[in-house]
């Protein structure tokens, strides 16, 4: 049961306060002085405060209630607040409501409205805690991680990001080939050696193959070797990526690039570890652990007969999916702090554009943007004009004059509440009748 402190020094007030929120069930405590208040806080669990702004020192300047609000935000930085006064100043709410003033009600108070503000911020305040635990939950979890596995620097602090970094550290010593799909730019390497660095063969060689940066010609020879004179250019014999690899693992990006002949070559070694390099009859026998990556849909591909059906369920003995930076926002900021060279700093104005922006370039994208915007800023600090995103600098601007968010905040934040308005409010860091007039304006259906 939620506990509520009234700090007034009338007493008529604190019992009247206390019959009401006895309707909703709340315990009340009370306290005549800010002394008595402050003290306490420091003695019992209270959930909310509801306090005067004039006691008996002075009855109309409201400064001894500044100075308990004050004080109290300074050990209670989370409390809720609601402040009652019989001399309402604009002024004064609008300097309280800024640092921090859950609402500022007039006396006489309107019971049906006080009870409901006392509500919504007992409700928004439990959201806010559940959502520090949960917040606080997923960094013990990612410190677990980082302490059981080697994670190679990898930044991430979304949700989305560390399912997929916690099965690719599960299924890492597993010998089954490993598929990594996901946009381009989004990490899809970094998972990769994240895998054979937890691998039963992680002592072994690590090698890598980008089948998209190949002439198709030449992906073969790349992959299996070749005799001398196998092909044009071929004027000695070399050998191919599974015998570099053997006894470690093989990366193999862009793998929907592969032509049709260079597929079936595949396939059999994955399925018996044999093979012959171009213009060679001498069979070959390799042990290699492989991880494929690619951004295609390969499914669509085998309906087109451009990617063999058998090929594809033998690389995808196990599918890691990376979603793309737009929908692991969690990980923007760390990241983009990651790739600020030593003496730079990202301004909130740059930080809140960094947010908003789409990101259809992924990671890649980020990090390019973030070394262009250290070498061109003037100063330690980098703004959004030197961010130099579309619309990044009418978005603060229309942020300074309509700081509530836009239609792509809240969708996104209502995603990752699972639908819960009250914790995406919280995320929000609005209240829940707030969310749903923003979502009223916008024409958002309530969920």
């Amino acid at each position: 049961m939620p506990t509520l402190l009234v700090i007034d020094d009338n007493p008529a007030v604190a019992t009247a306060l206390d019959v009401l929120f006895s309707l909703d069930g709340y315990a009340t405590l009370s306290a005549q002085t800010p002394e008595a208040g402050l003290a306490l806080l420091e003695r019992e669990p209270i959930d909310l405060v509801v306090q005067d702004m004039n006691f008996s020192a002075d009855t109309t300047s409201g400064d001894e209630g500044r100075a308990l609000f004050a004080e109290i935000r300074r050990r209670h930085p989370d409390l809720p607040v609601v402040l009652l006064t019989a001399w309402t100043h604009l002024e004064n709410a609008v300097d309280l409501v800024k640092a921090g003033a859950a609402d500022y009600l007039a006396k006489p108070w309107d019971d049906g409205k006080l009870r409901a503000t006392v509500r919504n911020l007992l409700e928004l305040s439990e959201t806010r805690a559940e959502l520090a635990r949960r917040v606080a939950g997923e960094r013990r979890q990612r410190s677990a991680l980082a302490r059981q596995y080697d994670l190679r620097g990898f930044v991430f602090a979304d949700p989305a990001t560390e399912r997929v970094v916690a099965l690719a550290c599960q299924v890492a010593r597993s010998e089954l080939p490993v598929l990594v799909t996901g946009p381009n730019g989004a990490g899809k390497e970094c998972i990769a050696t994240i895998i054979q660095a937890n691998s039963a063969v992680r002592a072994g060689p690590y090698v890598t193959l980008n089948c998209g940066a190949m002439p198709a010609d030449l992906i073969e020879a790349e992959l299996f070797g070749a005799e001398a004179g196998a092909y044009t250019g071929a004027a000695k014999a070399r050998e191919g990526k599974f015998e570099a690899a053997d006894g470690g693992t093989l990366f193999l990006d862009e793998i929907g690039n592969l032509p049709l002949a260079g597929q079936m070559k595949l396939l059999r070694v994955l399925e018996t570890g044999r093979f012959e390099r171009l213009g060679s009859n001498r069979e070959r026998q390799v042990k290699v652990r492989v991880i494929s990556a690619t951004n295609a849909d390969l499914p669509a591909m085998i309906r087109a007969g451009q990617f063999r059906e058998d090929l594809y369920y033998r690389l995808n003995a196990i599918e890691l999916r990376l979603p793309p930076l737009a929908e692991r926002p969690g990980d923007i900021l760390p990241l983009a702090l990651s790739f600020l060279p030593t003496g730079k700093l990202l301004g909130e104005d740059a930080q809140a554009a960094l947010r908003r922006h789409a990101w259809p370039g992924n990671v890649r994208e980020l990090r390019n943007t973030i070394q262009r915007a250290a070498l061109l800023s003037t100063g330690a600090q980098i703004g959004v004009a030197d961010l130099g995103l579309p619309g990044a600098a009418a978005g603060a601007a229309r942020a300074e004059t309509d700081p509530e968010p836009d239609r792509t905040a809240i969708e996104q934040a209502i995603a990752r509440a699972g639908g819960v308005l009250a914790q995406a409010a919280a995320e929000l860091g609005m209240s829940r009748q707030a969310l749903y007039r923003r979502l009223d304006k916008l024409g958002i259906a309530r969920t």
